[in-house]
């Protein structure tokens, strides 16, 4: 009957062991559900095709153990640092490298593209700009930013492909999370990799290290040093081997492992037996030994004779025959134990948090040395967040009794710490912090930012960009407890305004503010390089930011830099509330400010305001000709001036800025096409006139260049399609 056949059937089948079925691959589901449930919407994909892969009409081979070779694009984007653009747009956010290239091979500025919010090294340079912490840790090749993808199919890769179509060079490692939960690092540059690339398109596939990795999840690092503008990504490609009957390779792949080491370690030779004279020496009583000819007998009742023998007759043997100590040869050498204890932890404080535990295994004395709490006093596992788990912050724990300064950006991002283990890290040493950095932390809940505001009461700096969760973050009204913050960032986290305006208040020695891209519906995923003091502020509800600029100009004067990137319900009445900020040295107004005109509010500021040395106003269509004339006029300390999108500028106003500013270092007029079709007569520093021949007018950036070299000033041109 057909029962008895499907019973047949049935007890054919091996029965599938829970434990396999708790082991399999594919455990970024419920992280990628997340993500998208955070973005409102389903992930976008593209079609995509390989050249032997899913979408070929050639059904896979069931005996074929090696598979078959594939390209994949990215199927989805499961996290990132930084993007320039926000997720409701589709103008250069991370979601644009999904699916195949669209623009490549095409060379220059395309919003199609992903694109990070930072270039060069100008954010470094920034009054906003901090140091890391515990600086040994830093690579030789540092990290600014990252973007994680993931493919439909695993593979053993033999190829990573990143399409680049405007200021390549900015990859400097590649990742792959394999089925053991682990990330490897299939390729990372040399310091002399890390120089600017000429202006081309560029297919950038650089040599896979030789490891055996299943993955279909990578990470890519970024360093934009070399760059001189932003980077922009089409797309990345994932080739390599597909596997077949990959539930039962990846549940017994554990099993596997274990069988070759032990079949490894009964195939090792015997080892050789060891000459006489190259015995350790020996110690006293083997020596007194020797020397009697003691030689136990070693029949069948040999051991039990000697057990008694130690036990009832070792003492009345050593006391008839004394111990004669033999004194050691003096040694005119000092080994690095013998050098006091307060030298070699001076020594020890140099290494990295990875050598600090690797020299503890070498003896006791190193382990007592290296765990002191002296070593912990800053902790930064932001290089190390492919390490970082519940277990390490439990032994950093004992050890960090003196705690001051962490750092767990981008930890976590896998699940590998645990919420309710960081709680208790904080919990035990958390009263003592100063500075607490958690950007792109996804371990993070309410409850943890509860933790935070209850015992870190001491905080100057609390950093907690990129780090929304789902729900959302609504209330943080236990940060209100914070008092003597100089340093917070809130970026890409749904707050309360009321909370907001109630810790301006709270924290009158506020040095550095950020409220980029407050005031928009949704969440939005960019954000400052890693390197600054500021305060970043994602809000996703309506901020009405005159109201947060009347608060700083009461409470808040004590800032030095404001960011207010991208802060679209900001108004010429909150500009001229900003006056009052009389110590700023930065202020990036980019992409807000949307009226037809500023009024007098940037001539007031520029007024009040002497010692500004970074001017950001990017896309500012209010910005008049008589605004930049005040700024050549009152930016004598100006050292970053960004005019992206100006479209009144004039070769005139330009010029004038490069004379009466001596201090300027860096000048953006990208997107400033009026500059292009004018002639222009122009002064030397020396009061000179100087009349441009035609030849030098045949376009701007000829110009702009003869301008850039005689000020040593770093213009910035249009992009070119």
């Amino acid at each position: 009957t057909d029962s008895e056949a499907e019973q047949k059937q049935a007890d054919r089948e091996p029965e599938e062991d829970p434990a396999d079925e708790a082991e399999q691959p594919d455990d970024l589901v419920d992280f990628t559900r997340m993500l998208r449930q955070h973005r409102n919407g389903p992930v976008r994909t593209r079609d995509y095709g390989e050249r032997y892969g899913s979408s070929s009409n050639m059904p896979p081979d069931p005996n074929n153990t090696k598979g078959f070779y594939m390209e994949q694009y990215v199927l989805g984007v499961l996290d990132f640092s930084s993007q320039y653009g926000i997720d409701y747009s589709i103008s250069y956010t991370a979601a644009n490298v999904i699916g195949r290239p669209t623009k490549f091979p095409a060379y220059g500025d395309y919003p199609e593209t992903f694109t990070m919010r930072t270039y060069g090294d100008w954010w470094q340079k920034a009054p906003s700009a901090t140091r890391e912490i515990q600086v040994q840790n830093m690579p030789k090749v540092a990290t600014h930013d990252y973007i994680v993808v993931y493919f439909e199919e695993f593979v053993v890769p033999t190829e990573v492909v990143i399409f680049e179509t405007y200021n390549p060079g900015a990859v400097v490692r590649i990742w792959g999370y394999g089925m053991t939960k682990k990330w490897t690092c299939l390729w990372e540059a040399s310091p002399k990799d890390v120089v600017r690339q000429p202006a081309y398109s560029r297919r950038f596939s650089p040599p896979l290290k030789d490891v055996s990795i299943i993955t279909k999840t990578l990470r890519i690092d970024f360093n934009h040093t070399p760059l001189n503008y932003y980077t922009e990504i089409d797309a990345i490609m994932l080739c390599g081997r597909s596997i077949h009957k990959l539930p039962h390779y990846v549940c017994k792949q554990h099993h596997h492992l274990s069988q070759q080491r032990l079949h490894h370690r009964q195939l090792l030779p015997t080892p050789p037996p060891i000459p006489e004279d190259e015995y350790p020496c020996p110690g006293p009583i083997t020596t007194k030994l020797r020397t009697l000819k003691f030689q136990p007998k070693c029949d069948e009742h040999g051991p039990r004779k000697l057990t008694e023998f130690i036990n009832n007759d070792l003492g009345k043997f050593l006391k008839e025959n004394p111990v004669v100590e033999i004194e050691a040869a003096p040694s005119s050498h000092l080994c690095l134990t013998d050098l006091p204890f307060e030298i070699l932890l001076r020594i020890f404080s140099y290494l990295d948090l990875k050598s600090l535990f690797r020299v503890g295994q070498v003896s006791r004395s190193f382990y007592d040395i290296s765990s002191h709490p002296l070593l912990y006093g800053e902790i930064s596992l932001k290089n190390y967040w492919h390490l970082a788990s519940s277990e390490l912050l439990c032994t950093l724990a004992k050890r960090a009794t003196m705690l001051r300064k962490l750092d767990l950006s981008w930890c976590g991002g896998l699940g590998n710490v645990s919420p309710t283990e960081f709680k208790k890290f904080i919990t035990q040493r958390g009263d003592n912090l100063t500075h607490l950095r958690l950007n792109s932390c996804k371990f993070l809940n309410s409850t943890c930012i509860d933790t935070v505001g209850i015992v870190c009461d001491n905080l100057t700096e609390l950093s907690l960009r990129n780090c929304a969760t789902d729900p959302p973050l609504w209330n943080f009204s236990c940060l209100a407890n914070l008092k003597n913050l100089e340093r917070l960032d809130l970026f890409q986290t749904a707050f309360e305004t009321e909370l907001l305006l109630s810790m301006l208040e709270s924290n009158r020695k506020l040095k550095h503010l950020n409220l980029g891209e407050c005031g928009t519906e949704g969440n939005s995923s960019s954000m400052w390089v890693a390197n600054f003091y500021l305060l970043t502020a994602f809000c996703g509800v309506s901020v009405n930011m005159d109201s947060v600029a009347e608060q700083l100009a009461i409470y808040n004067t004590q800032l030095i830099s404001l960011d207010l990137w991208k802060a679209h319900f900001l108004t010429a009445r909150g500009l001229q509330s900003l006056a009052s900020l009389r110590l700023l040295e930065e202020l990036d107004l980019g992409w807000c400010l949307r009226e037809a005109t500023l009024g007098d509010g940037l001539y007031q500021l520029l007024l009040s305001c002497p010692r500004l040395k970074k001017l950001f106003l990017s896309a500012v269509r209010g910005t008049t000709e008589s605004d930049l004339t005040h700024i050549a006029a009152l930016g004598k300390n100006l050292e970053q001036l960004d005019l992206m999108g100006i479209l009144n500028i004039t070769h005139e106003r330009v010029y004038d800025i490069l004379v009466n500013c001596p201090k300027l270092q860096m000048l953006d007029l990208s997107f400033c096409d009026n500059i292009m079709d004018h002639d222009v007569s122009i002064s030397t520093r020396k009061q000179s006139i100087i009349k441009l021949s035609q030849s030098i007018l045949q376009g701007m950036c000829d110009v702009l260049t003869d301008w850039a070299l005689h000020f040593n000033v770093d213009i910035k041109c249009s992009r070119i399609h």
